[in-house]
């Protein structure tokens, strides 16, 4: 892939890292502003004026293509600014899939977490201009170029870091499991993605310079952007408002949530989980179908504590004041629309207080 002068959409918190020294001496760390431009203004929850700002910069130093490097919000900025670089005057709120997006500037998505998968996804999730609701845009033309996967970049990643994108990228690859939609392709790509991750992430979590387990983490995050393709569930739809309404990293709303969402849906289709407990390593191919769900969730919330990311939603700054809201916005977002087993409002409100 030629690049004649390529924008770098990232966070501020990576520009001290080694991870950005490697890729700045790549690109040339003294050609800066000549033959590649840099945009650091990506906020973890990333916002519809973040992608307007990278978009402004792309066309003020006349670039020619994105090299999105960072986590999920990053490579999310940078796959969606390429949208405002097309059409300036475009809103998300008026985003149409059906408009011409012929002619977007490439894009490389270069992952330094194991969690999103936006690396290998045809959407971006950004909160819009004059909302607190996370907006999924989604475009196959969003689809990146070329990704790089460098297990390296990820060792600086702190072990709080580790453990909530790693319950992200778990958090895909069960739900899309689970989905009821029919995609088989999708259930072996998270089925695999389930085994990696069960086996890596406390090893990476532990011992953070292990480079085959980061490594393993760096693929099943991408095994799990590709298989959530198949959709996801209503772990997502409570993770979604946590972010827009409490500031919460979104891998750690998943972590809280999921246990919570997998009682609710194994006591309405016993067995559900036991292809997942198997993929952890769980012997229960023999079990009832109530036991193997309840091994397979036990091995999930012992995981989500051994992580360090037990103690519930108030523990991370979710009020409870906020239940009517977050209740709210859960609701209209998509996701649960595709949960295992069907869920009312009321459900996802009694979700949120179990999860406090």
């Amino acid at each position: 892939m030629r690049s004649h002068k390529p924008l770098v959409v990232t966070d501020p918190g990576l520009l001290q890292t080694k991870s950005f020294q490697t890729l700045s001496h790549t690109l040339g760390s003294k050609k800066l502003g000549e033959t590649w431009e840099l945009f650091h203004g990506v906020h973890a929850n990333p916002t519809e004026q973040d992608v307007v700002d990278a978009a402004k910069a792309f066309r003020e130093a006349r670039c020619d293509s994105v090299i999105a490097f960072g986590g999920g919000s990053a490579l999310d900025v940078g796959k969606a600014c390429r949208l405002f670089v097309k059409k300036p005057d475009l809103q998300l709120s008026a985003f149409n899939y059906h408009d011409d997006w012929s002619g977007l500037p490439r894009c490389i998505c270069i992952p330094t977490t194991a969690g999103t998968g936006s690396e290998v996804g045809r959407s971006s999730v950004i909160t819009a201009f004059g909302t607190q609701r996370r907006a999924v845009i989604f475009l196959p033309k969003l689809l990146a170029k070329l990704v790089i996967l460098d297990p390296q970049l990820t060792v600086e990643l702190p072990p709080k870091l580790t453990a909530a994108t790693g319950m992200d990228a778990l958090t895909h690859c069960i739900e899309s499991f689970t989905s009821p939609n029919f995609q088989p392709f999708c259930d072996g790509i998270a089925l695999e993605g389930i085994h990696l991750i069960a086996r890596a992430l406390p090893i990476a979590y532990k011992h953070p310079t292990d480079l085959e387990a980061r490594g393993q983490m760096l693929v099943a995050a991408a095994m799990g952007g590709v298989a959530f393709q198949k959709d996801l569930g209503a772990t997502h739809s409570l993770a979604h408002p946590l972010s827009a309404l409490c500031g919460m990293h979104h891998g750690t709303a998943n972590a809280i949530a999921l246990p919570h969402v997998m009682k609710f849906n194994a006591q309405r289709k016993p067995g559900l989980y036991r292809r997942v407990g198997i993929a952890c390593g769980l012997d229960i191919v023999s079990a009832a179908a109530e036991e193997a769900d309840r091994q397979t969730i036990e091995f999930i919330q012992n995981l989500v504590s051994d992580l360090g990311l037990g103690g519930g939603l108030r523990a991370h700054g979710a009020k409870d004041a906020q239940i009517d809201a977050l209740t709210a916005q859960a609701f209209a977002d998509p996701c649960h629309a595709t949960n295992p087993a069907p869920v009312a409002q009321s459900d996802l409100k009694a979700l949120y207080q179990a999860a406090l």
